[in-house]
């Protein structure tokens, strides 16, 4: 078991784990963002999930006056969902259930993975990640790239043309052309097929 405080990123956490010989964390490698905001909504990828190696997570409430720890079970980890999700609590400190590996096989599995994700996402560009979450049945980037949006752009924003799943940033796009071009993606897709995009990205607005 390692305790980890949740300010560090994914990234960074996967390379110590490496470096000492831990494994069960490479699916996390390139993923952005931080172990706290991973826990928030359960980050995952390439058929691993934050759910299959956190042991428990200590959080502080949003008020700031009460701490708590929460078990795995306690999580209620779902798809792109945890607990803090609905109470607000923010992680402070995990304690991560981990393997004992070879060094040289985890990096290699790393590589591999972060290889496999560069060829296929718009890495070059600045993004939040995957814009919508899977729909059950379905697979978002598939609904966009049928109804034809590859490409299509909101002043500097832009369904990405690699991996119609992400919308991209191609140069000065606004936070109000992001939400326009998910609007209008989610209208175009829902007329063709009838199926509802919800974003995996979280909005937050004033």
């Amino acid at each position: 078991v390692v305790g980890v405080e949740c300010g560090i990123s994914l990234a960074t956490l996967a390379k110590i784990l490496q470096r000492d010989g831990l494994t069960g964390f490479e699916f996390a490698s390139g993923i952005p963002g931080t172990l706290g905001g991973g826990l928030f909504m359960n980050a995952g990828a390439y058929g691993g999930e934050l759910k299959d190696v956190v042991r428990g997570v200590l959080a502080i409430s949003p008020d700031g006056r009460e701490e708590r720890v929460f078990t795995n079970e306690e999580m209620q980890f779902g798809y792109r969902h945890s607990v803090l999700s609905d109470n607000g609590y923010i992680a402070l400190f995990a304690s991560l259930q981990l393997a004992q590996g070879d060094p040289a096989a985890i990096a290699l599995t790393m590589r591999e993975l972060n290889q496999k994700r560069n060829s296929k996402q718009p890495v070059q560009y600045p993004s939040a990640g995957s814009t919508f979450k899977r729909p059950e049945g379905y697979y978002a980037g598939t609904l966009i790239q049928e109804t034809g949006l590859k490409g299509l752009t909101v002043g500097g924003a832009q369904v990405s043309e690699k991996h119609a799943g992400f919308v991209i940033n191609t140069g000065g796009a606004t936070c109000a052309d992001v939400m326009a071009l998910i609007g209008q993606v989610q209208d175009r897709v829902m007329q063709r097929s009838g199926v509802h995009l919800e974003p995996e990205v979280r909005i937050i607005e004033n």
